[in-house]
């Protein structure tokens, strides 16, 4: 509890009373680092399982050269490239000074789900081997999920989302 509590003038961090703005500020900025850190798990295990595809033959040959195994990782790769042209748009609009909660809530929203869905199917791809410790399957996939909960969940992701899409046509 800090009542009662003084702080001296020089130990203030912005304006007295700013301090949620500044908060939410900075939950906004991060934003974009949780987008980017999701990217780079979902590449990680995309990363880790391709080589399994190419190595892993049945029936004759490498699963990776049947059509349905390609369809399945051609759209991993382009969901993951599409999530990081979010994030990285999200962070140009930042770093130049323009609005971008918008657009950072949509890239995380987008890049914590491709995440999720990458490394999900990553141990889809590899089989039973893949949800055990001996292999970074198991580490991506749970990592994958707190990229749903920290710095706004998905559904304040939505919320903030929305609230700028009804300002626009309101």
């Amino acid at each position: 509890r800090l009542e009662g509590c003084r702080v001296t003038a020089d130990a203030v961090l912005g304006q007295v009373g700013d301090g949620y703005k500044m908060a939410i500020g900075l939950l906004n900025e991060g934003r974009i680092g949780i987008g980017a850190q999701m990217i780079g798990l979902a590449i990680g295990a995309f990363d880790a399982a391709m080589p399994y595809l190419h190595q892993r033959k049945q029936f004759g040959q490498a699963i990776a050269d049947f059509q349905g195994m390609q369809f399945q990782y051609a759209r991993a790769a382009a969901e993951i490239e599409g999530a990081r042209v979010m994030v990285y748009n999200a962070a140009r609009l930042k770093e130049s000074g323009q609005p971008f909660v918008q657009e950072a809530a949509m890239a995380k929203l987008l890049a914590t789900e491709v995440a999720q869905k990458v490394s999900s199917q990553c141990i889809d791809w590899v089989g039973g081997v893949g949800f055990t410790k001996g292999l970074p399957f198991e580490k991506f996939y749970r990592d994958s999920k707190i990229g749903t909960i920290y710095e706004g969940t998905s559904n304040i992701q939505l919320a903030t989302i929305a609230k700028g899409i009804q300002s626009k046509y309101k």
